[in-house]
């Protein structure tokens, strides 16, 4: 039994959010694909960072833990080995189109599955684009899980204009694009989260022509530092702004600015929401958020364009 009550004192004091789902993802994914070692500090511990990581691990990349940082070796480009059995994603939407993406270039054949959830989530927004590209996958019927993949190292680069704006749909062309010939690009009606956009220059990555990569471009060891949840801050921001006399401050969460829509509508609605020592990780944007009880927020209407960096964030709103 879950049980809810209202708070009865104002809340106060600070914390920090665990770190970004997003983030964690893909800085395994590319720590894997690294040559060398890579280290990574504030990686969330999940159920679906779990999934990733275990994946990554059937794929040949090692860890240890060290000084609270997780230590990746890397596999490099063209390292990953034939996992013995399917790559379980559990409920991770963004573990399996991402890996789809990097798999579907390989020598060898993969079967990637999921949970009863992941396994009704549509999966052909990738696969078609993907197909375009030469690579050949199996769904089942209704172009949902289990993914069967025909490796084809043979991929060639593709200009791809997507019909949503999606982060899962371009990270998973782009990190294909890495193996594939010439040069493979995405645009989007509305830029969507762009974490791996971000994140490939540090490991070794050149971005071409906006959203593109050459294809035989290789990653190399780095150190990522992964910013805390804009996702799990919003619902202190939240219940902050709504507890009288309440004062919190959230320590080094994410701004990136397609993702950070949830702090310019809670100032929309009237609440006392200040950014503190604002700093880059990696190429994320940082700051420390402060959230004060401000009396009686007013309703707002939120424009089409800001919803894109604030979809997981529009329930707390």
């Amino acid at each position: 039994i879950l049980r809810s009550e209202p708070a009865a004192a104002p809340l106060r004091g600070e914390l920090t959010p665990p770190g970004d789902k997003s983030i964690s993802h893909r800085a395994l994914i590319m720590g894997c694909l690294a040559a060398g070692e890579s280290r990574i500090r504030g990686l969330l511990d999940s159920e679906d960072i779990r999934a990733t990581a275990n994946a990554c691990r059937q794929l040949g990349m090692t860890t240890r833990q060290e000084d609270g940082e997780l230590v990746l070796q890397g596999v490099g480009r063209t390292g990953l080995r034939a996992p013995r059995a399917p790559l379980d994603m559990g409920n991770s939407g963004t573990a399996m189109r991402l890996l789809t993406g990097v798999l579907a270039a390989q020598e060898f054949d993969s079967e990637l599955t999921g949970d009863i959830s992941l396994s009704r989530r549509p999966m052909r927004r990738i696969v078609r684009p993907l197909e375009l590209m030469g690579a050949r996958i199996e769904t089942a019927e209704g172009g949902t899980p289990p993914l069967r993949i025909k490796g084809n190292p043979h991929l060639r680069g593709i200009e791809y204009d997507s019909p949503v704006a999606s982060a899962q749909v371009k990270s998973c062309l782009l990190l294909a694009g890495l193996y594939a010939s010439g040069h493979t690009k995405v645009r989007e009606p509305l830029k969507s989260r762009d974490h791996t956009e971000r994140m490939l220059p540090a490991f070794g990555v050149s971005l071409h022509g906006g959203c593109g990569v050459r294809g035989g471009s290789r990653l190399t060891g780095g150190e990522i530092r992964v910013p805390a949840d804009i996702s799990s801050a919003a619902f202190f921001l939240a219940a902050a702004a709504l507890v009288p006399e309440s004062d919190l401050l959230l320590r080094n969460v994410g701004l990136n600015e397609t993702r950070d829509g949830v702090v310019h509508v809670m100032r929309a609605m009237g609440a006392d929401l200040t950014v503190d020592n604002p700093r880059r990780f990696g190429g994320e944007d940082v700051g420390d958020l402060r959230i004060r009880h401000a009396g009686r927020l007013r309703g707002v209407e939120i424009p089409p364009e800001r919803v894109p960096s604030m979809i997981d964030e529009l329930p707390v709103i």
